[in-house]
Formats: structure tokens, C-alpha cells, sequence
């Protein structure tokens, strides 16, 4: 199938094709004499396997790390496993996110709290 027809059935513009070409995430099958591109099933799924990927979390970077594991293995476990241990590392990361956003928040109601009394002090006077 021509581009027109991938973009049509994955959802998905030509532009965005076009990139995830240039990442290797999705490869033309081959190409005419003109320069057309022809795309399989094969495009199709990976696609929409880039697509599930997305929604869970994955940056494109990750997404090049982990999709041809599902097309390796038919199983799709060495695929599983390792967006698994991705989204391990981002549940990490977050939780120290949030660990320094707690006490960046308790520091500036701190400060808050010192200003108030520091005001009310000078209002005393």
C-alpha cells in the first residue's frame, strides 16, 4: 500500500510517517523508480503498536528501544518486559519528583509563614 493508504488505516498523518521513518520506527518496504513508498501489514501494526506505546507514557526515544522486540518475539513478552522496566524507571523518577516538589512546597509555606509574622511584627511596632 502507498502512504495515503497507511496514513488512512493507522490514524496518523503523512508528516508523521515521514518522521517516524527518519527514527527507523516504521520502514517502507520498498520504493519505485518514482521515489513511492510501499508499506505492508506489517507497517500497519507497528503503527498502532507505536500508538498503544505512546499512550502509555513512552517517549519516542523509548519507543525506539523496545518495538522491534514485538515484532522479534511473537509473544511479545520481550517487548512487555522491557516497557515494563521503562515505566519502572518513570514511576522512580516521579516519585523523586514529588519527594522535591514536597519540600520545595514546604519550604515556600516556611517562608510564607516567616513573612507573615515578620509583617505583622513590623506592624506592632
Amino acid at each position: 500500500m502507498q502512504i495515503g493508504e497507511l496514513s488512512e488505516r493507522a490514524g496518523v498523518s503523512h508528516r508523521t510517517i515521514h518522521y517516524y521513518e527518519r527514527l527507523g520506527l516504521v520502514k517502507p518496504t520498498e520504493r519505485e523508480g518514482a521515489g513511492y513508498r510501499y508499506y505492508d501489514e506489517i507497517a500497519v501494526k507497528r503503527l498502532e503498536k507505536i500508538a498503544a506505546l505512546k499512550r502509555l507514557g513512552l517517549s519516542l526515544d523509548e519507543i525506539a528501544a523496545v518495538i522491534d522486540l514485538y515484532f522479534e518475539d511473537a509473544s511479545g513478552i520481550k517487548g512487555k518486559e522491557k516497557v515494563l522496566e521503562i515505566l519502572q524507571t518513570q514511576l522512580k523518577r516521579a516519585n523523586a519528583q514529588l519527594h522535591e516538589l514536597t519540600a520545595f512546597k514546604q519550604d515556600l509555606e516556611n517562608n510564607i509563614a516567616r513573612m507573615h509574622a515578620l509583617i505583622a511584627e513590623a506592624k506592632r511596632k
